[in-house]
């Protein structure tokens, strides 16, 4: 009963850890665009995403951050044996990018609390994705677990990515010609 309730609780931090990630970026990229207005109106995006930003970070995404770790290791203490599977090891590679991934909003969220980005809005965009590459691979092999499944969901993955960035990039031309034509 104790791990049904663990897991549940694992997953729910898993999403909410997710969702903040995916919107922080958000934030950074209208932040971004903010730079481009005429003022007031950049002082007072400027200022509101970051006001924005400091909450989600700090009251969601980090929060949701350690409490998802936590159930997760108390996850493997209940199940020791997953860690001789080779794709929960697989998974624990992914889980430390998305870590990584963390950390580098962490220093962007740094840059935007001292009122720049050294990132141009099309990066952002661009880097939003790695984030559901990796939730992508992460859930794959968890509910797959077999070697060929994760295999097939990783091939995948790299699919996604590809239509991803094709759609980013197709965005990017839809947006550019709509703001030549104003």
């Amino acid at each position: 009963m104790t791990y049904l309730y663990v897991k549940s609780l694992h997953i729910i931090f898993v999403t909410t850890w997710f969702a903040g990630l995916f919107y922080i970026i958000r934030l950074f990229i209208y932040f971004k665009e903010a730079e481009e207005k005429e003022e007031p109106s950049k002082s007072i995006l400027k200022k509101q995403y970051t006001l924005m930003s400091k909450r989600l970070w700090y009251i969601i995404t980090w929060p949701s951050a350690v409490l998802a770790t936590v159930f997760a290791i108390w996850l493997l203490i209940l199940q020791p044996f997953w860690l001789e599977a080779n794709w929960m090891l697989i998974k624990l590679i992914f889980v430390a990018l998305l870590f990584a991934y963390h950390w580098s909003c962490q220093v962007m969220y740094n840059q935007m609390s001292k009122g720049h980005l050294n990132y141009s809005s099309y990066a952002l965009r661009i880097w939003n994705e790695v984030a559901t590459i990796i939730l992508f691979a992460c859930v794959f092999l968890v509910v797959l677990k077999t070697t060929l499944g994760w295999v097939f969901g990783v091939v995948g993955i790299l699919g996604v990515s590809v239509i991803l960035m094709l759609g980013i990039k197709l965005y990017k031309q839809i947006r550019a010609k709509k703001n030549w034509d104003n």
